[in-house]
């Protein structure tokens, strides 16, 4: 208990405690007590410290720390007080001190919690005081509302980085208070004039993770140069990877929020078994990988026909978990005697299909063959493969532009959905699951590393079309709700996962132009029309299709009319006899004999 209680800070209470004592004998008297109250209130004065003492230790007053008082403590010494008033005005009538005045009981309590308070209230005040006169730090705005405000200037108390010097807030009825000694300074159209004005070149946008605010204080302060910095909101502070301050970037502006999953269910499938990921090098395939390792596999087969990308895959993996076997095969899904060589090994009971070529205009010109074969022969392949061997699940990686297609792409990724449900009929034991998902931010082929690199060059960025949007979550985001699918599908169905709000493309490059610190007169956009096969906004159903909710909020369940099986036969047929460069008319005619709903573009 002595380490607990600081015998210091005891005698100091106890000490205002008397004095407050003797402080209410003399307001009651009007300032003069009589000679022959003195030594009755000395001695009614040794019993209220002691009751008032004993009362602060049993309400553990004496726990605080002074110099971190805030409104809880103060509210727990408000608590003591009052018992100790309770146990004075009972041990008073007790021990027969009937001199004492009824107004000494009511006034001491109060003065006694002005003198405590008042001393907890300096000493913190004293501490913050010489901390910012230690501090060597930086001015910062924080834009933001009062209320999230507070939750930043919490977190930079004590900072030796940096000090708030105004906030800007988007609300009028704040402007021109304060908090914690902080000035609220005006509105966002004014940013510039405060950054010059305060000397701030770092702005600290608070709220809600992805926010469409961090998109208007990113778009609509042109030629400010603020770097801006965020920070996870409180709720957030325990599961987030780094709780500080960090620069903004393009995925806090997308208003994706963080996936939770059953994680219990989750490794209940994987825990010590074997999973097979074809594909395993790309974006998705790799971060399937990372997430599934992370889910206590016993073994993990990873397969990619880039030697580069499976080698750099083995080097990862190896060392993030060593207790994990990994085996890296450079295979590719088109040659189904590799596929079932590798699987009849290891004997997968979880595969995931996430190699496929999804290039729209690589695809739509000279390589559509290429497409075919990858896309849809390679799918053949692998969901064969995995029925062959027996395995649980099969979850194909599909796309939203399986949608409607009008490309050469997404056509075959659609005949690739087709083909799952279809072997799903030869293979009952094993259950067929597809996930359709839009664009993956940094994906290879996505739009943020070509933006990226025309920024590092000094631009411009290319943009198709000012009109054009599409659907964007991140790579971990996704990963996670493929697994999650994995854990929920049944044979046959296609998950459709919730991608949010389209961006524009235009809009997306601004905010890369910003983030980077330029601005459009530094690194114009330069508008260069659609491509072969290019729409301008992408679907996650198609005309006859419908969802069922499901108990994940992120993920719904595609429902389309009519039989979905095809004779897959024939596919293979065709693809053996049609040659090594067929015509495009003739592919294109045999997709639509398919695909009712392909309308290839005409170029």
């Amino acid at each position: 208990m002595s380490r607990i209680i600081n015998p210091l800070l005891v005698a100091v209470d106890a000490c205002m405690v008397v004095a407050a004592w003797w402080l209410a004998f003399w307001l009651r008297f009007n300032l003069d007590i009589p000679g022959d109250q003195e030594q009755m209130a000395l001695d009614s004065g040794l019993v209220a410290t002691a009751c008032v003492v004993v009362a602060l230790g049993l309400m553990r007053v004496y726990r605080q720390v002074w110099r971190f008082t805030g409104m809880p403590e103060l509210r727990r010494l408000c608590w003591g007080v009052l018992l100790g008033a309770q146990l004075t005005t009972a041990a008073i009538m007790m021990l027969r001190f009937s001199a004492v005045p009824r107004s000494v009981l009511l006034l001491h309590p109060l003065i006694v919690l002005v003198l405590l308070g008042a001393a907890r209230a300096g000493t913190r005040m004293l501490a913050e005081r010489q901390v910012t006169i230690a501090a060597s730090s930086r001015p910062l705005l924080i834009i933001g509302s009062l209320n999230h405000a507070s939750d930043a200037l919490r977190a930079l108390k004590g900072s030796m980085q940096w000090h708030a010097v105004g906030i800007v807030s988007p609300l009028e009825d704040e402007r021109g208070k304060s908090l914690q000694n902080v000035p609220v300074l005006g509105s966002m159209a004014d940013l510039a004039y405060f950054a010059e004005a305060t000397g701030a070149s770092t702005a600290l946008v608070t709220g809600a993770v992805g926010s469409q605010q961090r998109r208007d204080v990113l778009l609509q302060s042109p030629g400010v140069g603020l770097t801006l910095l965020t920070m996870p909101h409180p709720d957030d502070w325990l599961r987030a990877e780094n709780a500080g301050l960090r620069k903004i970037e393009l995925e806090d502006l997308l208003g994706r929020q963080a996936v939770e999953l059953d994680v219990r269910g989750l490794a209940d499938l994987f825990s010590g078994q074997t999973v097979f990921v074809s594909g395993a090098g790309g974006s998705i395939g790799s971060e399937l990988c990372r997430q599934i390792a992370r889910l206590g596999v016993a073994r993990m087969v990873c397969a990619d026909a880039s030697e580069i990308a499976i080698y750099r895959l083995e080097q990862e993996l190896r060392d993030t978990h060593p207790q994990m076997q990994g085996f890296y095969y450079t295979a590719n899904v088109r040659e189904y005697e590799r596929l079932e060589a590798i699987t009849a090994r290891y004997k997968p009971s979880m595969f995931f299909h996430a190699a496929a070529y999804k290039h729209v205009p690589l695809m739509e010109s000279y390589n559509e063959i290429e497409a075919v074969r990858t896309n849809i022969l390679g799918t053949l392949n692998a969901a064969r493969a995995a029925g062959v061997c027996g395995a649980r699940k099969f979850v194909l990686i599909s796309t939203d532009k399986a949608v409607n297609p009008t490309n050469i792409m997404g056509a075959t990724k659609r005949m690739a959905e087709l083909v799952a449900q279809s072997v799903a009929l030869e293979y009952p034991a094993t259950e067929f699951v597809a996930v359709r998902f839009g664009n993956v931010l940094g994906s290879s082929g996505s739009v943020v590393p070509l933006f990226t690199e025309q920024i590092a060059r000094g631009g411009p960025i290319t943009v198709t079309h000012p009109d054009i949007v599409r659907y964007f979550m991140t790579i971990p985001e996704a990963a996670r709700l493929v697994l999650q699918a994995s854990l929920m599908g049944r044979s046959g169905q296609i998950y459709v996962l919730d991608m949010g709000e389209p961006v524009k493309i235009a809009e997306l490059a601004r905010m890369m132009i910003r983030l980077s610190g330029k601005t459009e007169q530094d690194i114009p956009l330069v508008f260069t029309g659609l491509r072969p096969g290019e729409k301008l906004f992408e679907e996650l159903l198609a005309d006859d299709e419908t969802t069922q909710p499901t108990p994940h909020p992120k993920l719904r369940i595609a429902e389309t009319s009519g039989c979905q099986a095809i004779a897959i036969d024939s596919i293979t047929e065709w693809v053996a006899t049609v040659g090594p460069s067929p015509p495009s008319s003739d592919l294109r005619a045999w997709l639509c004999s398919y695909l009712p709903e392909y309308r290839p573009q005409i170029y």
